[in-house]
């Protein structure tokens, strides 16, 4: 918030003629201090204080302003002062509104059958301040609170009025990482591109690996070819994870090491399920997902187009 008196804050000059004037003038609550009210408001409240109960009850202090209310038809002892104010405002661009803080003392408390009596004044219209809701003015206003005349309580309520700040648009969704392709796993994503997944088998000694090798670390041939496998395999473990969080995704999320039919195993998402519902040895089945890396998605795009990555879907009645 900014302190000091902005040279053309010219509204200001005229809002702080407003302080000091009655905005309302001998105003009547419209019930007396009641059981039934006090009670609704401790139930409320949930308390259960036995002061505020049986013959020799009072009200909570904190209910001071209730007893004040005009509610849908408001007062008759209202000045209009305080209504060309907000006018005022109004016109200058401060058309929103936020209660800020209130302050109350109690004189004495109050009692069933007491009626009470009030005064509110403007009591203060502050310079121009800037906030992050905008630009705008305090105005607190103070009412005392009487009951055959004695002064029961005060209570001062301020609110800000202000023209909304320009709100910045929306950070764009941070585009999903892409997987680090090289010449060694480059076979693997090209299947995945075309909705395969691929498998390494050693030429020689026919292990199947994965991830992706440039030679069989079982024999050491560096000769290789494929095998499609059939998407098929439980989840062998996993994790959940909470924190930290990664930009494009949405924690929580499970996360599964996946035990494939073929042997194998690979890391990928496991989805079908709450991630709270992921266990140890449930039946999966792999999908393809297509992720919109192009801006289609509000990403701002990488200029590579769309990402394709495997995750693996729990098989549908297991979850």
């Amino acid at each position: 918030m900014s302190a000091g008196v902005p040279e053309a804050d010219e509204p200001g000059a005229r809002l702080a003629g407003y302080e000091g004037r009655a905005a309302a003038v001998a105003g009547v609550g419209k019930d007396p201090v009641n059981l039934p009210m006090i009670r609704h408001w401790c139930e409320a409240m949930g308390d259960t204080n036995p002061v505020y109960a049986g013959p020799d009850a009072v009200a909570p202090p904190t209910m001071l302003q209730a007893w004040t209310m005009g509610g849908l038809s408001g007062h008759a002892g209202r000045t209009g002062a305080y209504d060309e104010l907000i006018g005022l405002l109004d016109a200058a661009g401060c058309t929103s509104v936020v209660a800020t803080d209130c302050e109350q003392e109690y004189l004495r408390p109050l009692r069933p059958g007491d009626e009470v009596a009030f005064d509110t004044v403007i009591e203060a219209v502050s310079e121009r301040k800037t906030t992050k809701l905008g630009t705008g003015y305090f105005v607190t206003t103070r009412t005392d609170v009487r009951v055959a005349g004695e002064l029961v309580g005060t209570h001062r309520f301020r609110i800000l009025k202000y023209a909304p700040a320009r709100r910045k648009p929306p950070a764009p969704r941070p585009r999903r990482p892409r997987p680090v392709v090289n010449r060694d796993n480059a076979g693997f994503w090209e299947g995945v591109a075309g909705h395969r997944l691929l498998i390494q088998r050693c030429a020689d000694c026919g292990t199947l690996r994965h991830p992706w090798l440039p030679g069989c670390n079982a024999c050491g041939c560096p000769e290789w070819d494929t095998v499609e496998a059939s998407g098929e395999g439980t989840v062998h473990s996993y994790v959940v994870m909470h924190h930290p969080p990664f930009p494009a995704f949405d924690p929580p999320y499970a996360v599964g090491l996946i035990q494939l039919a073929e042997g194998v195993r690979m890391v990928s998402n496991v989805v079908g399920v709450p991630y709270d519902k992921v266990r140890i040895g449930l039946p999966v089945r792999v999908e393809f997902r297509r992720y919109e890396n192009d801006g289609a998605d509000g990403g701002g795009g990488d200029g590579e187009g769309a990402l394709v990555l495997p995750v693996f879907r729990v098989v549908e009645g297991e979850g």
